[in-house]
């Protein structure tokens, strides 16, 4: 069993910005959807792709993956078969981009985690590209304990705090119990 290399969980801003999706299968259109949400600038390259990638709006060359297609790009999401994965990783770090090789830790510098999006606080879990799929069963889980209307009414009170916080010198090592008591403050009538 390989070490786990230490990870930095990071979220990206991505709108407007050049992203390269190489591949153009379901593999390809499930990842198409979590860039268009984050507002990227997506240009899709494989010989060929599925209607669903067609129809997205996005620019598709329906050709080979060719190195200089990353020329540009900030991001770069690897789903097609192994050996084009390697080709995309090569390209990808000799440019200094990170890369998504889905399904393919040898060929990924990043991981896509599952995500849980409720009320404004967004939860991504890594399983360090190893275990996938328990990182979707978490995912399940954690939709089902979050409901969508206590997470917007924790946000709107954190959100609260922090600006009355700001406004006040408050040092940040004396805000999280504040906020604790904020939290509880909103269940006290129930």
């Amino acid at each position: 069993m390989s070490v786990a290399v230490p990870l930095l969980p990071v979220f990206l801003k991505l709108t407007g910005r050049p992203v390269v999706l190489v591949g153009g299968g379901p593999v390809a259109a499930s990842k198409l959807d979590a860039l268009l949400d984050a507002g990227a600038r997506v240009t899709v390259v494989a010989p060929k792709v599925t209607p669903e990638i067609a129809g997205r709006g996005v620019t598709v060359w329906c050709r080979p993956f060719e190195a200089s297609d990353l020329d540009d790009a900030w991001l770069v999401v690897a789903a097609a078969p192994p050996e084009v994965n390697r080709q995309v990783a090569a390209a990808a770090e000799a440019r200094r981009l990170f890369v998504n090789a889905v399904d393919d830790p040898p060929n990924a510098s990043i991981y896509l985690g599952s995500v849980v999006r409720r009320g404004g606080v967004t939860v991504a879990i890594s399983t360090d590209g190893r275990a996938p799929a328990l990182a979707g069963l978490i995912r399940q889980a954690l939709e089902a304990l979050l409901p969508e209307d206590e997470v917007a009414r924790w946000m709107s009170a954190a959100r609260d705090q922090r600006a009355e916080w700001a406004a006040n010198g408050v040092p940040m090592d004396q805000r999280r119990p504040l906020l604790l008591r904020a939290l509880a403050g909103l269940y006290k009538d129930r």
